[in-house]
């Protein structure tokens, strides 16, 4: 009886003395993942580089179309691809609360006012020497 548990292969979850369940053993399915993830970091981390010439917060106002092209720029400068301005709103919104960011109604109403404008009756008369 000395041959009795150990005579047998050994279990199917041990191989090499490991588990199969080891943290040592990335599981199949990262395998996969891993490039697309490394591809992510990099987009994250040119977004944030670019964060430096193009600050958030000018995001709002005015300048806002002007430093989201300028955020799409900088990204299709670094990976020779076109972003559109979604694409880039979508990496923002990983790190902003691109609601926030958002113009409110009362600033749109400002922008859209017309005030009639008319020269003074000084500036078209000619002064003869």
């Amino acid at each position: 009886m000395s041959s009795g548990g150990r005579a047998g292969k050994p279990k199917e979850e041990e191989q090499d003395g490991m588990s199969v369940h080891s943290p040592c053993k990335p599981p199949p399915s990262s395998a996969s993942s891993l490039p697309k993830e490394h591809a992510q970091v990099e987009l994250e981390l040119r977004l944030l580089e670019a964060l430096e010439i193009y600050p958030p917060m000018k995001l709002q106002g005015v300048h806002r179309h002007f430093v989201l092209y300028g955020l799409m720029e900088f990204l299709r400068r670094r990976f020779d691809r076109h972003f559109s301005s979604e694409e880039v709103l979508q990496l923002l919104d990983r790190f902003y609360n691109i609601e926030m960011l958002k113009t409110d109604d009362d600033d749109i109403e400002l922008l859209n006012h017309e005030e009639e404008f008319s020269l003074p009756q000084s500036y078209f008369v000619k002064e003869e020497p």
